[in-house]
């Protein structure tokens, strides 16, 4: 097994502060979480579009979703190395200069157009965003007080879900709305001509985005941030290493069991994000264009963001693997219902699942490194390596080509059931540390 792409490598010494508000760090963070939540989730709408322009099957189209996570699994350990040698900062500023690279790709992938020069491009940019991953999540964690490290997560990563949640309208507007296929009626056939020119569509918005991302970076560039690097292995203290030495991480069963939760959430996850709008554009279901089908979509994300907070409320007097189990139930019963019933309640039960998604990935990851102790960093590591089970929605689109894109969602109820054993077996630590 590759070594863990952990937030980082080695531990991380932070400096105090001088010069820079708490407050000001954070909102200049924050906006890094919103930037790669809403880049991210434009593909929802650009996927559709790119079925149209290249009359792909439902198979070549997630394939587009499989390469951009494919890309977390081999941008990380390179990303983690980088941030050894040149430290959090120019980490930061490289992903955004990466991303925006990846951005321009877009436009000469759109002018030819050309199915793999895409491929290549948003691959690149996903490439960027592990790299900005790897980075910020550990840097939010030891900018501040270590007591209030998961407050502030959590705070950023609801900027994230609000990056998620308008990204949709963005691509509504801009690619779908601006393209014959997105505003055209169910079934309509599109002329060589008309593919031609919608391929355009993608050049404004991925150029507003390549812009954005450098104004981000030189910002990033210029601002004091202060100083944090990652704490050689010489500098270690001894006794922390020899522990870390003499346990394994196999020991904790809620890691062993939580690596596989958090693949096969993705998969439910990115499944259901990048066919909504193939979904409730079926003539059964919603029969609604890809532009309209966007702004449903963008109610499905919404309703993670609400779900965060709500989640968060509940787990204040509810064990966190009841929540998750509650969750898990509640989400392979709407899968069940969009899978075999037509209509709005198909199409409103498909859009629920997004509350019930909320909790599972933050939810699942906590309980995966509880009790973990001395090896919390190696089985954080593990866990962000999982993410790269999004590149299996692929799978998805095989069924869905096979027997039916709304048969095709049985996978994502299947997966459900597995987070809801993890919440009630999986989940018990075992050979747990004591809580410091």
């Amino acid at each position: 097994m590759a070594p863990p792409l952990s937030t980082a490598s080695a531990p991380l010494a932070a400096t105090p502060f001088a010069s820079t508000s708490h407050r000001s760090i954070m909102s200049l963070l924050a906006s890094l979480f919103f930037t790669w939540g809403f880049i991210t989730v434009i593909n929802n709408t650009l996927l559709p579009h790119l079925r149209s322009v290249f009359d792909l099957n439902y198979t070549q189209t997630t394939l587009i979703e499989s390469v951009w996570f494919i890309a977390y699994f081999v941008a990380s350990i390179p990303s983690a190395r980088l941030i050894e040698r040149v430290g959090y900062k120019k980490s930061l500023v490289t992903g955004l200069c990466v991303m925006a690279a990846g951005s321009l790709m877009m436009i000469p992938a759109a002018r030819l157009p050309s199915y793999i020069v895409t491929l290549c491009a948003l691959f690149v940019i996903a490439c960027g965003i592990t790299l900005l991953q790897v980075a910020a999540n550990p840097y939010v964690a030891v900018v501040g007080s270590p007591q209030t490290a998961s407050s502030r997560l959590n705070l950023v990563q609801a900027f994230n879900s609000l990056g998620t949640t308008f990204a949709p309208l963005f691509g509504a507007y801009l690619i779908l709305g601006r393209s014959n296929a997105g505003t055209a009626e169910a079934g309509h056939v599109l002329t060589q001509a008309e593919r031609l020119a919608d391929a355009q569509a993608v050049q404004l918005p991925y150029l507003i985005v390549a812009a954005v991302l450098v104004v981000l970076a030189l910002v990033i560039a210029r601002y004091p941030l202060p100083e944090m690097h990652a704490a050689k292995s010489a500098g270690a203290a001894p006794a922390a290493a020899e522990e870390r030495a003499t346990h394994s991480l196999w020991r904790h069963r809620n890691l062993v069991f939580g690596v596989p939760a958090i693949f096969i959430y993705l998969i439910a996850e990115i499944g259901v994000a990048n066919l909504f709008i193939n979904f409730v554009a079926l003539p059964d279901i919603g029969n609604l264009s890809h532009e309209q089908g966007a702004h449903y979509l963008f109610l499905l994300w919404g309703g993670m963001m609400v779900g965060r907070f709500v989640g968060s409320a509940l787990m204040r007097t509810i064990s966190a693997e009841r929540v998750l189990a509650g969750a898990s139930v509640g989400a392979c019963a709407v899968m069940l219902v969009a899978t075999f019933a037509s209509g709005q309640l198909a199409m409103w039960a498909l859009i629920a699942v997004g509350l019930f998604h909320s909790v599972m990935f933050p939810t699942i990851f906590t309980l995966g490194i509880r009790g973990l102790g001395p090896l919390t960093e190696k089985g954080a590591g593990l866990l962000i390596m999982a993410i790269a089970g999004g590149a299996l929605v692929v799978v998805q689109g095989w069924l869905a080509d096979t027997f039916g894109l709304q048969a095709s969602f049985l996978l994502t109820a299947a997966c459900e059931l597995y987070t809801l054993f993890y919440a009630l077996w999986g989940a018990r630590a075992t050979n747990a540390y004591a809580e410091a």
